[in-house]
């Protein structure tokens, strides 16, 4: 274990000292819908709770795919620093802020002429329909601003700058917990929002979090040397085929696997409110987990495009590697949690007594697939740096829609399992994709590694 710790330990430090703020960060995303979960389900009542379920496995699919094309840039990004090309980041970032606006109107426009009257033929509640739909309009809104943020965000990182997207995630969510609570609750003289006060308070802290991102890009000094092509005028269609071409294969992988969660959460949502209710809680739990997991997975991609530019294969297997352990170490330790807290975290969301009981029994499940989930995410982020999205994308396409929710959905509807039943097949089309990956991971790498004589990194 020593003579491992000691191989490892450079990378260790380096990959921690990019990933922690980039965890942080990226938890910032989740912790919008959990706050709001956490609001609602004090303040406004179970079938509140139900709707924010119902609307978030809607609103979650959109997001991911806004922000998986957004991904695109990173791995270019760090590549592109690697070989020391500076002139082409800010060219990069250009195609990217206009491709990433673009999306974001797109899905905004989906949402609001498909997702708003699709709600209404799912089988759920019709209480849970009607305080859903006002929710998701806002929701869908406040799309805009995040894939704004999000394209200065992944600029910066792609660049190894990832304390300042943490820090503005870290403020823009206590405004949007402050905004709630007094939208919700009626605070001030505001006459009482209900659901609809959680819709605002993400909509100000999205355009707030843009706005204060893109000003921190474009007045550091540390990005002078790569804005000086930032232009209109450098927009071109290779620059964003070659975005697209990582974004977009990184977005349906993301869509497969979160959109199997929200088929999942529709699927509940037929049993019973209080059981779609109960998997809003445990979601909400274990999604905060997956982003941890998959700010490791950014700063593995990162690493990875730096060594992978500079054919530094040796040291991209190694750093991999590294990201693999602490994903395994972290993930571990959310599994005690949630085997140990699995009658407490609950109380956090709801004080429904019926909604714990379902939710405990979820959080056991959960434990059992975090090391599952943070393996898959970080193999993805790995190949994604490596420029590896095609074959990615097919896996996670069988692990999840071929494996995970069939079975899930047999083991759940028509077994007559119920909640538990669904969340098993999620857990095997995790287990699927953690192992195909890695297997790609071992591949791909050692094919390069080969033409590359390994260098160890000095301490």
């Amino acid at each position: 274990m020593k003579a491992l710790y000691l191989k490892y330990k450079p990378y260790y430090r380096d990959s921690l000292h990019l990933a922690i703020p980039v965890v942080i960060s990226q938890i910032g995303h989740t912790m919008v819908q959990t706050a709001d979960s956490i609001i609602v389900g004090h303040f406004a009542g179970t079938i509140s709770l139900a709707a924010v379920a119902l609307v978030n496995s809607i609103f979650v699919i959109a997001m991911v795919i806004g922000i998986g094309i957004s991904y695109g840039i990173t791995p270019l990004i760090a590549q592109h620093n690697g070989r020391n090309e500076h002139n082409e980041c800010g060219q990069l970032l250009s195609n990217s802020l206009l491709i990433n606006s673009i999306t974001g109107i797109i899905l905004f426009v989906l949402i609001s002429f498909g997702a708003m009257q699709l709600i209404g033929h799912l089988d759920q509640s019709a209480a849970v329909v009607r305080q859903a739909r006002p929710y998701l309009f806002l929701m869908g809104i406040s799309l805009i601003p995040l894939l704004i943020f999000n394209t200065f965000k992944q600029f910066a990182e792609g660049l190894g700058f990832t304390k300042q997207a943490m820090m503005i995630s870290i403020w823009g969510n206590v405004l949007n917990i402050c905004l709630g609570i007094i939208f919700v609750k009626g605070m001030f003289g505001i006459s009482p929002m209900g659901i609809k006060g959680v819709g605002y308070s993400t909509l100000i802290d999205r355009c707030t979090m843009a706005i204060v991102m893109g000003i921190y890009v474009f007045r550091s000094k540390h990005f002078r040397i790569y804005l000086q092509n930032f232009a209109i005028r450098n927009i071109d269609r290779l620059r964003s085929i070659k975005i697209l071409k990582i974004g977009a294969p990184v977005a349906l992988q993301y869509t497969f696997e979160i959109s199997a969660f929200s088929g999942a959460a529709v699927l509940i949502g037929t049993i019973s409110p209080i059981a779609q209710a109960a998997h809003q809680v445990a979601i909400s739990l274990a999604s905060l987990t997956y982003m941890a997991a998959s700010g490791v997975s950014a700063a593995a991609a990162i690493k990875s495009g730096n060594f992978f530019g500079a054919k530094r294969h040796g040291e991209l297997r190694l750093s991999a590697i590294s990201n693999y352990h602490i994903v395994i170490v972290f993930m571990s330790l959310t599994a005690i949690l949630f085997t140990f807290g699995n009658h407490l975290l609950p109380w956090i969301y709801t004080s429904d007594k019926h909604v714990v009981l379902i939710a405990a029994q979820l959080l056991i499940i959960a434990a059992f697939f975090q090391l599952f989930d943070g393996t898959q995410v970080v193999g993805l982020g790995v190949l994604r740096g490596m420029g590896d999205v095609n074959m990615p994308t097919f896996i996670t396409f069988i692990a999840y829609w071929i494996i995970g929710l069939p079975i899930g959905y047999w083991l759940g509807i028509k077994s007559g399992m119920g909640v538990s039943g669904v969340w098993y097949g999620l857990v095997l089309g995790l287990l699927t994709a953690s192992i195909l990956l890695f297997i790609r991971f071992q591949l791909i790498s050692r094919k390069h590694q080969y033409k590359t004589p390994v260098i160890i990194a000095q301490d």
